[in-house]
């Protein structure tokens, strides 16, 4: 492993440079990850202090540890989320994709819930310049919390008719495959990618949904092989 220091940078900023000797792919993360890690927006540090919200989520992830809490506030009359605030006991991913996911669910006046649940984690990626393929699993949390958050306002509010149903979220629109397909795969004895592929297919015409895959089986087998 290699630290780049810098003069101007503390020791905890310092740039980490973990590319493997054997593989091409970098882990180092872009500045637009480190900006949102070294500088997170929306942090709540003292949860005991956010009394006025609309609705609350949160999200364990057993595949690397992480645990992430969310809470929100909607205009209820333009259905609009015009703050979201978090905290996480996560990494620097994490930490860094949560904080790109409170901007763009609250700028512009705040983000339509429709269109809130349907930011997936490579929208999210995508508005850091990228992360290592290592650690795309962290994206997830924040978009999963959020649409927990979201859950959590519907009942509140009293619109079960819109509650959505995480075990049937449709990961692979063209194989029609979702993660309850994952999950059964998985419990079948299906532990790796391909083995996956080879049960239900996902991925294979659409290969944007991969990361979130692996993430997938990386979590259904921590939860029921440990």
């Amino acid at each position: 492993m290699k630290i780049k220091k810098t003069k101007s940078r503390s020791k905890a900023a310092q740039e980490i440079d973990l590319t493997p000797k054997d593989n091409k792919e970098s882990w180092v993360y872009s500045k637009t990850v480190k900006q949102h890690f070294f500088h997170p927006q929306n942090l709540v540090m003292d949860a005991s202090k956010i009394t006025d919200y609309d609705g609350l989520g949160m999200v364990g992830s057993p595949a690397c540890g992480d645990v992430m809490k969310v809470w929100i506030k909607v205009n209820k009359k333009e259905d609009r989320i015009t703050s979201m605030q978090w905290q996480t006991f996560g990494c620097g991913s994490a930490i860094g994709a949560t904080s790109m996911l409170s901007i763009m669910v609250t700028e512009n006046k705040g983000m339509k819930i429709n269109d809130a649940l349907k930011i997936k984690p490579q929208d999210i990626t995508k508005r850091l310049d990228g992360l290592p393929m290592r650690k795309i699993h962290c994206s997830v949390l924040g978009d999963k919390a959020l649409r927990s958050a979201i859950n959590n306002y519907f009942l509140k509010s009293g619109q079960k008719k819109r509650l959505i149903e995480e075990s049937k979220r449709l990961i692979d629109k063209i194989a029609k495959v979702t993660d309850s397909d994952i999950e059964e795969a998985v419990l079948d004895g299906a532990l790796t990618l391909e083995a996956v592929q080879k049960k239900t297919k996902v991925g294979i015409g659409n290969p944007s949904v991969i990361p979130e895959v692996k993430q997938l089986i990386r979590f259904y087998r921590e939860k029921y092989f440990n």
